[in-house]
């Protein structure tokens, strides 16, 4: 698998952190709980060459709960953090709208579009999206990916190619005996 696998696409909240309780969000970094296994598994993904990019939607700044320079002052201390461990994440896009008002809304393709703008080289064939719900996975689906589902309540049904329990997990299954 890891072959063809140029570019992993990673949802945030409940694949790289705790996911806020229930009509909450995570936008201040004493709420930004990385999750065990995370820069591991992001700076293997990055010593065997693969681009890591987060896309994550967050609405609570159409909701006017927090701002996008709020997200990018938190995206930039865990970018120090993730560098402090020998890791690094190449790019991370947002999508500020609420529900219909906009094209870069996951499962909408605007966030992947925003990639390639930036990495012309990117091909959805040769990417990989790894998420923790079924927009994620619809996301991955729609553009040709293949995909992974960190394993939460209530997915069962959700089409994925591989399930896993972590990103840990996940990476794991992507680069066997890659250290």
């Amino acid at each position: 698998m890891v072959r063809d696998i140029r570019t992993v696409f990673l949802d945030r909240d409940g694949v790289l952190n705790e996911k806020a309780p229930e009509g909450g969000y995570v936008w201040r970094s004493k709420d930004f709980r990385v999750l065990g296994g995370v820069p591991e598994a992001i700076a293997r993904l990055n010593r065997a060459g693969i681009r890591v990019i987060v896309v994550t939607n967050q609405r609570g700044i159409a909701l006017g709960r927090y701002t996008l320079t709020d997200i990018d002052e938190l995206h930039a201390e865990f970018h120090a953090l993730l560098a402090a461990q020998g890791a690094h994440i190449d790019a991370f896009y947002v999508c500020p709208h609420g529900y219909g008002e906009c094209n870069c809304r996951k499962p909408l393709p605007g966030l992947f579009e925003q990639a390639v703008a930036e990495f012309p080289e990117i091909q959805a064939q040769t990417s990989l999206m790894i998420g923790d719900s079924a927009v994620d996975m619809e996301f991955g689906r729609r553009l040709g990916m293949r995909t992974i589902l960190i394993r939460g309540g209530g997915l069962e049904g959700v089409p994925a190619d591989l399930r896993c329990d972590s990103l840990q997990d996940a990476v794991n299954a992507l680069l066997p005996g890659h250290g």
